[in-house]
């Protein structure tokens, strides 16, 4: 490896297009800058960038149209703020289908690969694939990565990846695929030796899974075929009884378009709160809201019983970590998962949660429970410098 490499990681959504530039050294990464552009395709679109320090480098308020828009003015600003000359691009792509299982060299076949699995995950494949051919575009000759979010789980028993539908459907790649991936392999490289035999990882954010990791593989995840499967999320409804579908297919008129529209933005927090899918707001609210209250109820029991199932399948837990926005920062929406789960061995010291400390479960606890911060873009570093400078 060279002394020294910049590596550019992208995480293209739905709306937004998160991305983070380090500098990689000796196997050692370091934050350079890191920013997002916002509100693409819709009015209002803003391109901010921090610096390692959260300094803010740059601010202004962009026409973004489309993905590759959005690529292309955070080149623009990489130009402007004379930030370092790229090595090599890294992408965060949601789904790989049942045959990408590591992170690979972007190259024209895969790229077509890709393509065949929009229909897997219609919301994020297209806005991944159009940060590719942007950065490709601008950067022709510049290296890329695609790490994708569901090879974490490829390795899960037969019993675990099928669902009860017959062989052809198997056949044909409908399975669990499970996602969140990237997340929860950062958080087994943060233990390092700590890992132990029975891992939960709760990963809670505005989309939310969870993961039982026995002896450092994954063995099951709460989401399915697609991101909405699970439990509820912000606005995704998660596991559904299949007749609700044929209900609102046939007798209320759902076509597939409204059945997406529902299951990927209108359920879920927002849809049971009628008020908002952000848990700070439903937490605040809850007192005098009984909407508000519900939700985050129905939320935290949902992951409750998750746990629960997870155990079940690990044959018991010694572990539970909480991780992303909600499980780093909610401290109310932990303490309320764990109510309840001292069947497990699970205590939680109230000062150490609100607290957010590294452990927050008491010192009595059987089973020790912590909060670490997910970081899925150094993660994206690593597997793109291993794969392109190694």
């Amino acid at each position: 490896m060279r002394a020294r490499h910049t590596v550019l990681c992208i995480n293209v959504g739905s709306s937004s297009c998160k991305f983070a530039l380090y500098s990689v050294s000796g196997g050692a990464e370091s934050l350079i800058a890191e920013g997002a552009a916002d509100r693409i395709g819709s009015s209002g679109g803003k391109i901010r960038i921090h610096d390692a320090n959260g300094r803010m480098l740059a601010e202004s308020d962009r026409v973004l149209a489309r993905p590759q828009v959005a690529v292309d003015a955070m080149f623009d600003e990489f130009e402007r703020l004379k930030l370092p000359l790229l090595d090599a691009v890294g992408h965060r792509i949601v789904h790989g289908g049942s045959h990408h299982v590591a992170p690979e060299i972007v190259t024209a076949a895969l790229l077509a690969d890709l393509k065949k699995l929009i229909p897997f995950a219609p919301l994020h494949m297209p806005g991944g694939i159009e940060g590719i051919e942007a950065v490709a575009a601008r950067h022709p000759k510049l290296p890329q990565v695609a790490c994708f979010d569901t090879a974490f789980h490829r390795g899960m028993p037969e019993r675990a990846e099928r669902f009860p539908l017959p062989r052809e459907l198997w056949d044909a790649g409908i399975r669990r695929y499970g996602f969140h991936g990237i997340s929860y392999e950062y958080i087994l490289h943060a233990l390092g030796a700590d890992v132990p035999p029975r891992l939960i990882i709760a990963h809670l954010g505005n989309g939310a899974s969870i993961a039982a990791v026995l002896n450092g593989h994954s063995h099951d995840t709460t989401m399915g075929f697609t991101p909405a499967g699970g439990f509820m999320m912000g606005t995704r409804p998660g596991d559904l009884d299949p007749g609700v579908m044929v209900y609102l297919l046939e007798q209320k008129r759902f076509d597939a378009k409204g059945l997406a529209e529902l299951v990927n933005l209108k359920s879920g927090l927002l849809g049971v709160s009628g008020l908002s899918a952000d848990v700070k707001t439903l937490l605040d609210a809850r007192a005098t809201n009984s909407n508000a209250a519900m939700a985050i109820e129905m939320f935290c029991y949902q992951i409750r019983k998750s746990v629960g199932a997870l155990a079940a399948a690990l044959g018991g837990l010694d572990m539970l970590i909480f991780t992303g926005g909600i499980g780093e920062h909610a401290a109310a929406v932990r303490a309320e998962v764990c109510d309840g789960l001292a069947y497990l061995g699970i205590a939680i010291d109230p000062r150490r949660n609100d607290s957010s400390e590294d452990t927050i479960s008491s010192a009595d606890s059987k089973c020790r429970v912590r909060v670490i911060p997910t970081n899925e873009n150094l993660m994206v570093a690593r597997h793109t410098a291993g794969l392109v400078f190694e």
